[in-house]
């Protein structure tokens, strides 16, 4: 299985920028992306692994809730 990089922006829009078969050069990648000025303030870089590029964009897209226990729960 792959792993792919996405630019990730607000409303969860998905943009595939690469696609690696292995960690290390994904995670390259990503490190030059995040390092890269020129990102937009509302851009996050996220390196997901998964069997396709369809799986990988219904992965970025899920909403995950807070676990409980975690902040605002005083």
């Amino acid at each position: 299985m792959p792993y792919f990089v996405y630019r990730v922006f607000a409303f969860r829009r998905l943009e595939k920028v690469d696609e690696a078969p292995s960690y290390g050069a994904a995670a390259a990648k990503a490190k030059a992306l995040r390092a890269d000025p020129a990102l937009p303030a509302d851009c996050a870089v996220k390196l997901i692994f998964a069997e396709s590029e369809m799986h990988a964009e219904e992965l970025l897209s899920r909403v995950r809730e807070k676990a409980p226990g975690l902040a605002g729960d005083e």
